[in-house]
């Protein structure tokens, strides 16, 4: 893909190309994890609370998004028109793109390219210092969740206050979101009051855990963001490549306010977002509520094209963010990763995530979804377990509303893993083996001795010890099938 794009502050043909097949930069924004997978999950699976918290809410999602899919008769037909327009949108990006670039200009607002989070963030950065604001208001982004938008604006001494709720507790709370949807899945009422009596100014010591007292103190707290902040960034569910119309759908209306009330609104998209044309959205306002939070539509979508005098915010910016983008487009197995409508309808019926939690993936995208993203946006050496953090259970297939076929992705970045020289010289000995069938009767015939060596369940020596020791390693058959047909 080659998109022309500027300097930060300024549309137009400039100096910025993107295109170019580069993963995301490692060291800025949040798709990198201390620790590998599974030493994080090891963790997770260890504090019972957490576990319980996420069955509680997973299966509480599952069963309204069950019911309300339910009563769609061409729910798989609706399936394949998003997966068709994700397919002709991923083969035509460029064109889209810049489409959408002319149509945004001409309807008053300005667009940005950003190659990579390190742009992004000063591109950003240096919008806001212009507008002499040193406090923006943040309407739900994983895009700015993932180029560490936040951190980058504290740095240059600018304050960013998450509104949605979920994200609001996560912030008080210093914590990482854990969920697509739900950020603060991990956290259950008494702890959520716990972080407000702790962190929000002039919040009632009497608050209790009530969901609508939580939420009544939220709303306090943040009404004089809402009325006195002249800047807020947004992400975008949609763009319309016809119109130059972006998108947000939510479920509080705290978007609405950042998106109507400042003077200047910063909108931080990844380029996959663009879609075609108006009637586009026809399929994705459906299938987007019912996969996500189990809704018929969305309480609140915004839509919003270029600068309307007198009307909403009137300086609009848009800042289009590859950040690795380019690279997953370039791999033609792993490309419908970028199909995703950020609907975390695989995170709940998967049963690693229902078991571990996002923080174990490290990254801002987690569960299923996130396993074949973030390896493959930060190059899958950077995040070499994450394809292993699943069962192959085809689940998240099962669920995802534009048939993205996640276990074929997986099964496709295992093979781009690296591995142990030991481990890869034991494959090339199974794979020679089985070439030659002499040899490989021989070591059937060699593994039925095994059974002399105890119960099931015994470890292998290394380097197999890798594989038993999350597994099993069962009986062999006291009768091979060559055996068997021998006989007969």
């Amino acid at each position: 893909m080659t998109a022309p794009g500027g300097p930060a502050g300024a549309a137009g043909r400039g100096t910025t190309f993107l295109g170019m097949p580069a993963t995301a930069p490692p060291g800025v924004g949040h798709l990198r994890g201390d620790e590998p997978f599974p030493a994080a999950a090891r963790r997770a699976l260890a504090d019972a609370q957490l576990r319980r918290n996420l069955r509680h809410a997973t299966t509480t999602i599952r069963g309204k998004s069950g019911a309300v899919i339910g009563e769609v008769p061409d729910w798989q037909e609706l399936r394949e028109a998003g997966r068709a327009v994700k397919t002709d949108t991923m083969a035509r990006l460029p064109e889209l793109l810049e489409q959408l670039e002319a149509a945004v200009t001409t309807a008053g607002g300005t667009v940005h390219w950003a190659a990579d989070a390190v742009e992004a963030n000063r591109i950003v950065t240096d919008l806001v210092r212009a507008t002499g604001a040193d406090r923006v208001m943040k309407v739900k982004s994983m895009a700015t969740q993932e180029i560490g938008l936040n951190e980058a604006l504290e740095a240059a001494g600018i304050e960013p206050v998450e509104t949605d709720l979920a994200e609001l507790i996560v912030q008080l709370g210093r914590d990482r979101p854990s969920h697509i949807l739900v950020p603060a899945i991990h956290r259950n009422r008494a702890e959520i009051r716990e972080i407000f009596l702790r962190e929000m100014p002039g919040v009632d010591p009497g608050l209790t855990d009530e969901p609508a007292a939580l939420a009544a103190a939220a709303r306090r707290h943040l009404r004089e963001t809402f009325l006195s902040t002249r800047v807020a960034v947004s992400g975008a569910n949609f763009a319309v490549a016809e119109t130059g119309t972006l998108a947000v759908v939510e479920s509080e209306g705290n978007g609405r306010m950042c998106l109507t009330l400042p003077q200047t609104l910063i909108t931080v998209m990844g380029i996959e977002k663009v879609i075609p044309a108006w009637r586009d959205l026809e399929v994705f306002l459906q299938l987007l509520p019912r996969a996500s939070t189990g809704e018929r539509m969305n309480p609140y979508t915004s839509m919003w094209t270029g600068v309307t005098p007198g009307d909403g915010p009137q300086e609009v910016h848009l800042v289009l963010l590859d950040n690795g983008r380019s690279a997953v487009l370039a791999d033609e197995t792993g490309r419908q990763a970028l199909h995703c409508i950020r609907c975390s309808a695989c995170l709940n019926v998967c049963p690693v995530y229902e078991r571990t939690g996002g923080h174990a993936y490290g990254s801002v995208y987690p569960g299923p979804i996130g396993a074949v993203l973030s390896p493959q946006l930060t190059g899958v050496a950077d995040n070499a377990s994450l394809p292993y953090a699943s069962s192959l259970c085809g689940a998240c297939y099962d669920a995802c509303p534009v048939l993205i076929d996640i276990p074929s992705i997986l099964v496709h970045l295992r093979g781009q893993a690296p591995h142990p020289r030991a481990e890869a010289a034991a494959m090339a000995a199974a794979a020679y083996t089985m070439d030659h069938p002499a040899l490989y009767a021989a070591a059937q015939r060699g593994a039925r001795l095994t059974r002399l060596a105890g119960p099931r369940g015994r470890g292998l020596p290394p380097p197999l010890s890798g594989w038993t020791a999350s597994r099993d390693l069962p009986d062999p058959p006291p009768q091979t099938f060559r055996d068997w047909w021998a006989e007969r």
